[in-house]
């Protein structure tokens, strides 16, 4: 079993995705921070030093390795679905892609209150953060919905009930997995 959660940022992918991991006994493997890692520099300083094109082949070579290891729970990074090949990926494995979703205002709040996010994350568009949020999933929010097999919206929800509605989507699709 392999579980992909994708969605904006801020919308509780990392610890949603620890979360179900935990409940699982799965792996649990966060691509941005698997990113940094390997690369040796953030996120931030990987697009103000090689550009978004840089930091989206890193991504993709993360992603592809990561997704193909079993019984792991991935948190993908917001904009990895812009990768043609990544979503082709998932969709035709056995993976359960879940979106988490969350109102533009509530992702604002949760990015405005992550004291990492100005140090780690880049600016997009250079807008203010709502703007940003707006503009951003105007694009992205068909290349969510054309790979995932679970949408949950997170606005005003506990982490624990997210992850519990994913865990309960994961034991119907597999019976056979442990609690």
């Amino acid at each position: 079993m392999r579980v992909v959660l994708i969605g904006y940022r801020g919308s509780g992918k990392s610890v949603v995705g620890r979360l179900v991991a935990d409940r699982l006994d799965l792996a649990f493997v966060d691509t941005d921070l698997e990113i940094e890692t390997r690369d040796g520099r953030s996120i931030a300083e990987i697009f103000a030093e090689d550009g978004e094109l840089g930091f989206r082949k890193v991504e993709r070579d993360v992603i592809a390795d990561v997704s193909r290891r079993q019984r792991v729970v991935i948190a993908a990074g917001g904009g990895a679905v812009l990768d043609p090949d990544t979503r082709s990926d998932w969709t035709a494995s056995d993976t359960l892609v879940a979106w988490l979703t969350a109102t533009p205002e509530e992702l604002a709040g949760r990015i405005s209150g992550d004291e990492t996010t100005a140090d780690r994350r880049p600016s997009l568009t250079g807008r203010s953060v709502l703007e940003e949020i707006t503009e951003v999933l105007r694009h992205r929010e068909p290349l969510y919905r054309d790979c995932q097999r679970l949408t949950i919206d997170t606005t005003g929800r506990t982490i624990e009930d997210v992850a519990a509605e994913i865990v309960t989507s994961v034991m119907s699709a597999d019976p056979g997995q442990e609690d």
